[in-house]
């Protein structure tokens, strides 16, 4: 089945090309830093009455569901400045994935973004308007919109993507591509950057973010608390500090205000971001890592991809 583009994409074997880890030249960091962090904040902004057509991800009652509405509020009225003020305890230069319609809604969280120099990641528009469903015109479109807004906030576009509530479709990466984006997020299926195939071969890095460290499922819907959730975090970095003997590995801390930033649970970050600093992380931006593996790694990874598929 040919999708409405200008030609049928490859199945999703081709766009990650397989490729063993223990069979990859070792990857170096700068500095000689066993892991690579880069710390993910999700700013984003949930519709009160979202229009027809858009997705609602936590269903609970016709809108407004104000209990859900107002637990994502809070995340932006009071979450984000608790944990606003750990980040900057440890000087953490963030990658922020983020809702581009926060710029509008809320400037004083805009303001203090900026000021920080944190990374700008499309999150989309909303929470609550998804990838899926959308046809080719409509995506390309959606991106450019996106675009738009944070060229009128910043002068800057985009220079990568976790799709909106993690959601997407076969052409996405071709798309983000074609916009000019060098590094797609949705992808979890590494320890390290991976090649990203494009249907016209411009250079996309697969930057795998975490659910398995994400602070919004595991403290609203695991039943794990702050103390548990800093042991997971800790215990994962540790172990991928003692595999990165053989080359170093990458980390990915996502955060949400509502969530990490509650008054029990903020300790427990602060714990964290120490443990990470006291190991020799190296903690950078989503771009900074991409270009590092841009320049020192990509190729080779590609040479080991055509070798095996030849």
């Amino acid at each position: 089945m040919a999708y409405p583009h200008e030609r049928p994409f490859a199945p999703v074997h081709d766009r990650l090309p397989y490729s063993p880890i223990v069979d990859r030249a070792p990857i170096a960091w700068p500095g000689g830093a066993r892991v690579a962090v880069w710390v993910v904040p999700n700013i984003e902004h949930y519709e009160y009455l979202p229009p027809a057509g858009a997705v609602d991800p936590y269903p609970r009652t016709p809108h407004p569901d104000v209990r859900k509405f107002a637990y994502h509020d809070y995340g932006n009225r009071v979450g984000f400045w608790r944990m606003l003020e750990v980040l900057d305890r440890h000087a953490i230069p963030c990658t922020t994935s983020l809702n581009v319609a926060v710029l509008d809604h809320y400037p004083e969280i805009a303001a203090a973004m900026t000021e920080r120099g944190w990374e700008f990641m499309s999150h989309g528009l909303y929470n609550t308007r998804y990838l899926t469903g959308l046809d080719v015109e409509q995506e390309r479109e959606f991106l450019r919109t996106c675009n738009t807004v944070l060229q009128r906030h910043t002068g800057r576009r985009f220079s990568g993507m976790l799709g909106p509530n993690i959601t997407g479709n076969g052409w996405t990466p071709d798309l983000m591509a074609e916009a000019g984006m060098r590094y797609h997020a949705d992808w979890v299926h590494d320890e390290r950057p991976a090649l990203l195939l494009t249907t016209s071969g411009a250079p996309m890095v697969a930057l795998p973010y975490s659910y398995e460290l994400n602070d919004a499922p595991l403290l609203m819907r695991s039943h794990v608390e702050g103390e548990e959730y800093a042991r997971y975090c800790i215990a994962q970095f540790d172990r991928l500090f003692q595999d990165a003997q053989e080359g170093g590995r990458m980390m990915c801390l996502p955060l949400h205000p509502f969530a990490i930033g509650q008054p029990h649970r903020i300790g427990s970050l602060d714990r964290i971001l120490a443990h990470l600093r006291s190991h020799g992380a190296w903690i950078a931006t989503a771009s900074d890592i991409v270009a590092h593996y841009r320049e020192h790694h990509y190729e080779a990874d590609l040479a080991v991809s055509e070798a095996v598929h030849a």
